[in-house]
C-alpha cells in the first residue's frame, strides 16, 4: 500500500519538478515519434505482422536461442542492459529463451532488475521492500511503469508493507494497520480482478440441459483449444482459458482466434453443419496437455492472477496455455485441416 501523507500547503502549491534518473522498470523511453519513423514502420507492416504471428509471445521480436547461464557474465549484463533500454516486454520475451524455464536463469534476470530498483530508491529499507523476492520474474505480469519507483523518494510518500503490518480497519481519516494509522485524503482500491474466467461466469451462461458454466468449471476452466466448451454448443471463447491469451500480445491472439472461428463457420456452412462443440474426450485431453506443459515453466510458482490466486476460493489452475504461440497455432491449424477433429458437428 502506498500512503500519500498530507503535505504542507506550500508543498501542494508547488509540486516538485520531475527528475529523470535511471528507469525503474523496462518501458519504452518517452520521446518524439517523428513522421519519418512512422513512415518507416508503415513500409515494414507486412514483415512486422509476420513476425508477430510467428514469435512465442506475439511481439515482433524473438528470444535469443541460447541459455542465460551459457553466456559470460559481462556479455550477459550487456544484453540485459540493452533489453532494458529498449523497454516494453523485450526483457522477458526478446531476451534469453530460458527465463521462464530455468530457475537460475530467472534468478540472474531478477537480480539485474532488483539492482535497478536499488539504484532508484534512495532509502535502502524501502528499496528492499520494493524488490520482488517471492516469485520468479515473469510468473506475475511484469508492469511497465512511468516514474513509479521515483515516487518513493518524495517526502510526502510512504510505503506500508502489508505483510509486516496488515490492515486492521479503514477509518474516517485513513487506514489503520497493525503499525498505526496512515492518514489519507483518498483511498484507491487496487485489489486485482477475476481474470480469464470471471467475465464469462458473471454472464450466467447455460449450456445443454441448462447446465451452468459455473458448474462446468467448478474445478477450473475446461475448454478445447481455449475456443469452445463441451456442452455449450456454438459458444466460442475468444482468447479463452486454455489458449495463450494473456501471455501474448493480445491483439495478435484475438486476430488469430477471430480468423480461426470465421474459417470454421465458413467450413460449417459449406458442409451443411449448424452446431459445433468439443467432445468431452478431446476437451479432457487438451486440458491435460495445458496442465502438463505448464509444469515445464515457472508460471505455477507465483500466487498470481494467472493461476487465480487473487480470488478466494477460486480453483488454482494455470489458466493460459504456456507452450507459446507457434506450437499453439500448429495445434489449432492441424485440428482445422482434419475437419475440426475433436469437435462434434451436426446438421
Amino acid at each position: 500500500m502506498v500512503g500519500e501523507v498530507p503535505a504542507p500547503a506550500r508543498d501542494r502549491a508547488l509540486p516538485e519538478p520531475r527528475r529523470r534518473p535511471l528507469r525503474p522498470a523496462p518501458r519504452p523511453p518517452h520521446a518524439a515519434f517523428p513522421p519519418e519513423r512512422q513512415a518507416e514502420i508503415k513500409r515494414d507492416y507486412d514483415a512486422i505482422f509476420a513476425r508477430t504471428r510467428s514469435s512465442p509471445a506475439g511481439f515482433p521480436y524473438f528470444p535469443i536461442e541460447r541459455k542465460t547461464t551459457d553466456v559470460p557474465p559481462e556479455e550477459r549484463a550487456a544484453i540485459f542492459e540493452d533489453l532494458w533500454d529498449k523497454g516494453g516486454f523485450r526483457f522477458l520475451w526478446g531476451g534469453f529463451s530460458d527465463l521462464l524455464l530455468d530457475e537460475e536463469a530467472n534468478r540472474l534476470a531478477a537480480d539485474f532488475i532488483r539492482a535497478k530498483i536499488r539504484t532508484l530508491v534512495k532509502d535502502p529499507a524501502t528499496a528492499e521492500r520494493l524488490c520482488p523476492k517471492d516469485h520468479p520474474y515473469g510468473s506475475k505480469r511484469p508492469p511497465i511503469d512511468t516514474d513509479y519507483y521515483e515516487t518513493f523518494n518524495r517526502p510526502n510518500v510512504a510505503l506500508v508493507d502489508l505483510r509486516e503490518t496488515p490492515i486492521e480497519e479503514v477509518t474516517p481519516t485513513g487506514v489503520r494497520t497493525r503499525g498505526g494509522e496512515v492518514p489519507l485524503d483518498m483511498l484507491v482500491f487496487a485489489t486485482g480482478f477475476d481474470a480469464m474466467t470471471g467475465s464469462l461466469l458473471r454472464i450466467e451462461l447455460r449450456g445443454s440441459g441448462g447446465r451452468r458454466l459455473a458448474d462446468a468449471w467448478a474445478e477450473g476452466p475446461r475448454t478445447l483449444l481455449g475456443l469452445q466448451i463441451a456442452g455449450f454448443p456454438n459458444l466460442f471463447t475468444i482468447t479463452g482459458p486454455g489458449s495463450p491469451s494473456v501471455l501474448m500480445n493480445m491483439p495478435t491472439a484475438i486476430e488469430y482466434h477471430v480468423d480461426w472461428i470465421a474459417d470454421c463457420l465458413a467450413w460449417m456452412r459449406r458442409h451443411g453443419k449448424t452446431r459445433i462443440e468439443p467432445s468431452e474426450r478431446a476437451q479432457a485431453a487438451w486440458v491435460a496437455h495445458v496442465a502438463e506443459v505448464a509444469t515445464h515453466s515457472l508460471f505455477s510458482r507465483a500466487n498470481s492472477w494467472y493461476v487465480g490466486a487473487n480470488i478466494p476460493g477460486k480453483p488454482r489452475v494455470v489458466a493460459p496455455y504456456t507452450g507459446g504461440q507457434p506450437l499453439y497455432r500448429e495445434r489449432c491449424d492441424a485440428v482445422a485441416r482434419a475437419g475440426y477433429e475433436g469437435f462434434e458437428l451436426r446438421g
